[in-house]
């Protein structure tokens, strides 16, 4: 509706095709703009409040950005944001929302999907318990660029491979898709080129890697994959869980093992949990980061 929209009303050059001489968009009532544009996606939305007037003051009507907020945003304002003004309003509060926000000493981000107002969160690898973590025989941090933390764990070999993590947020209601996303190898630039060091991959075609989660109210997802394809970032579908109660908190427990002694594995990179609405499995499908 919302390229239909626009196409209608807005030619090439960013202004009203409608002549000057008969009624024009800038004679809407801007209670009666506000009511279409709630259709549109907020950043149909964020566009046409630069068309004239009317658009512009319906755009920042309350009632247009409330039905886009979760219907428990003001628990995830006190929960999110260090700082609220006073008075702020409803398209303030959603653009704030939509910051990508770091919580828990900088291990943990929490945003807003600015076009669907879906919650998004991802736990970086130093907010993960991992086996061994302390032992630099058999992982390290390394600082990259390819992650939003900026630093992934990095596993050379170990015999015993275990990571998990619990988490209670205040999640809306929805259904959402949980996801470790890891890469076989060890990337780098060499002359301004990414290149992959497989050094030390072994052991993953041994054994399948297990993933699982469970929710306190008793929801419960597994899944198993073979790590086989070096040199890229993937992310790895643990499962699904739905929160019908946005009023309370959810608390989560996630895994992900590979506990076959009788070898060893490594020339892991982790970065992170990423927990998304479900519905973004199939963009990150599209784009050929899925795996399921």
């Amino acid at each position: 509706m919302g390229a239909y929209f626009s196409v209608l009303f807005i030619n090439q050059g960013g202004l009203s095709s409608v002549s000057s001489s008969s009624p024009s968009l800038g004679d809407l009532p801007e209670s009666c703009v506000a009511s279409i544009i709630g259709y549109l996606d907020p950043p149909e939305i964020c566009k046409l409040g630069k068309l004239n007037r009317a658009f512009r003051g319906a755009s920042w009507a309350d009632f247009v950005w409330e039905s886009k907020l979760p219907s428990n945003y003001q628990v995830l304002v006190d929960k999110i944001l260090t700082f609220v003004p006073e008075n702020l309003g409803k398209r303030e509060i959603y653009s704030l929302l939509c910051t990508t926000n770091t919580l828990d000493g900088g291990t943990k981000k929490v945003w807003l999907d600015k076009s669907s107002g879906g919650l998004c969160m991802s736990i970086s690898s130093k907010g993960l318990h991992i086996t061994g973590i302390d032992d630099r025989r058999y992982w390290n941090h390394i600082p990259t660029d390819e992650s939003r933390f900026h630093s992934i764990a990095y596993l050379q070999q170990t015999w015993w491979f275990e990571v998990d993590r619990e988490v209670e947020f205040p999640f809306p209601a929805g259904s959402y898709s949980v996801f470790f996303r890891l890469q076989l190898g060890r990337s780098s630039k060499r002359f301004g080129r990414r290149i992959c060091n497989s050094e030390h991959i072994h052991g993953w075609d041994k054994k399948p890697v297990r993933f699982q989660l469970w929710t306190s109210d008793g929801q419960h997802a597994r899944s198993q994959f073979t790590l086989n394809e070096p040199g890229k970032w993937f992310h790895y579908h643990i499962g699904d869980f739905n929160v019908e109660n946005s009023n309370s908190s959810t608390k989560i427990k996630l895994s992900m093992t590979q506990i076959d002694c009788t070898h060893t594995k490594g020339g892991l990179c982790l970065d992170s949990v990423v927990i998304y609405p479900s519905k973004y499995r199939e963009k990150l499908k599209q784009k050929g980061f899925l795996r399921c």
